[in-house]
C-alpha cells in the first residue's frame, strides 16, 4: 500500500506551492488506494507557532484534504531521534564541530583557492571538515568550557561503512534523473544530524519519522533531490526502510523565484479571502506548471 505524507514547518502560512505539494502527495495516495498523512516539523521551536500549525490545518481542510489522526508533531519525540543519534556515535559516524559560521566562511574561502578542491555543494558551500581532525584533548578541552557544537556526520568514514547504495525515484530530479539513482552522499558534505540542545536536524528527524510512520512514498519539491542522497545513506546506517522517491518541481511565480511565507499575497488564507475558491486555486497552479 502507498503511504504519503505532507510535512510542512508551522513558521508561516501556507502558499501556493504549499497548495501544490500537499495536493500531489494526496493525489497519488489516492490513485492509489493508499494512505495520505500530514506531519508537523516542528524541531524549531524559536520559530514555529501553534497559530501557524492551526492555519495549516485550515487550509488544508479548505483544499478538501483529508488525513489520518493523530499528526505526528516532531517536538513531541525528541527521545527517537537521540536514541538514532547515539547509534550514530557508537559506530564512531559523528564528530563534535564547534566551529562558528565565521570560522566555517573562512576556511571555506581558504579551501576555494586550492585547485583541486571543490567547495560549491549542490545547496551551498560545503562544510570543510575543520573538526573533523581534533584530537580528543581538543574536543575535551571544548565540551568543559560549555562552548556550543554541532554533531556532525563524517561522510567519507559512512559511505564507505554503508557501501553502494541506490535509491528509486519515480518522479524526476532537476536535471532530468529518474529511475534507480546512485547516491553521491559526498554532495553535501559532513551535514549536521544534531546540536548541543537539540538531539536532532531535518535529515536524521525526516529519516526517523518516515521510518516509523510507514511512508513508503516520498513526493516533494526537486529542491530537496540532493538531500536524498544522504537520507538514503542514513536510512541504511539505522537499519531503516528503503522508500521510493517521487520529486516534481517547483511552481513559482511571475519572476520564476519560489514562493515565500513572507509573501502575503500568495497565501492561501489571503486568497481565500479575496474570494478565491478551490477551483480558482487549482486553475492557477494548474497554469503556473504548464
Amino acid at each position: 500500500m502507498i503511504v504519503t505524507r505532507f510535512a510542512p514547518s508551522p513558521t508561516g502560512l501556507l502558499h501556493l506551492g504549499h497548495a501544490f505539494a500537499a495536493l500531489i502527495a494526496n493525489d497519488t495516495a489516492q490513485k492509489a488506494h493508499g494512505r495520505f498523512l500530514v506531519r508537523m516539523e516542528d524541531i524549531d521551536q524559536t520559530r514555529c507557532r501553534a497559530e501557524f500549525e492551526e492555519a495549516i490545518y485550515e487550509d488544508l481542510s479548505w483544499l478538501g484534504l483529508d488525513w489520518e489522526r493523530p499528526v505526528r508533531q516532531q517536538s513531541e519525540h525528541f527521545e527517537f531521534y537521540k536514541e538514532s543519534i547515539e547509534k550514530l556515535q557508537k559506530a564512531d559516524l559523528l564528530y563534535p564541530c564547534f566551529c562558528t559560521r565565521k570560522e566555517i566562511a573562512d576556511e571555506i574561502t581558504r579551501a576555494s583557492q586550492a585547485p583541486h578542491v571543490k567547495p560549491q555543494a549542490m545547496e551551498g558551500p560545503l562544510y570543510p571538515g575543520t573538526c573533523r581532525a581534533r584530537s580528543l584533548a581538543q574536543r575535551k578541552m571544548h565540551f568543559e568550557s560549555g562552548a556550543p557544537y554541532a554533531l556532525r556526520i563524517d561522510i567519507k568514514k559512512a559511505a564507505i561503512i554503508a557501501g553502494s547504495l541506490t535509491f528509486d525515484e519515480r518522479g524526476q530530479g532537476p536535471f532530468g534523473e529518474n529511475g534507480l539513482q546512485n547516491i553521491q552522499p559526498e554532495l553535501l558534505g559532513d551535514v549536521v544530524l544534531a546540536r548541543k540542545e537539540m538531539p536532532t536536524s531535518y535529515h536524521l528527524a525526516v529519516v526517523v519519522d518516515d521510518a516509523l510512520q510507514g511512508v513508503n512514498l516520498v513526493t516533494r519539491g526537486d529542491d530537496l533531490f540532493h538531500a536524498t542522497h544522504i537520507q538514503r545513506l542514513l536510512q541504511s546506517l539505522l537499519g531503516l526502510p528503503e522508500l521510493s522517491y517521487a520529486h516534481h518541481r517547483l511552481i513559482t511565480d511571475s519572476q520564476g523565484k519560489k514562493f515565500s511565507k513572507r509573501d502575503d499575497s500568495v497565501t492561501l488564507r489571503a486568497l481565500r479571502e479575496k474570494g478565491r475558491s478551490v477551483e480558482d486555486i487549482k486553475k492557477q497552479i494548474e497554469w503556473i506548471r504548464g
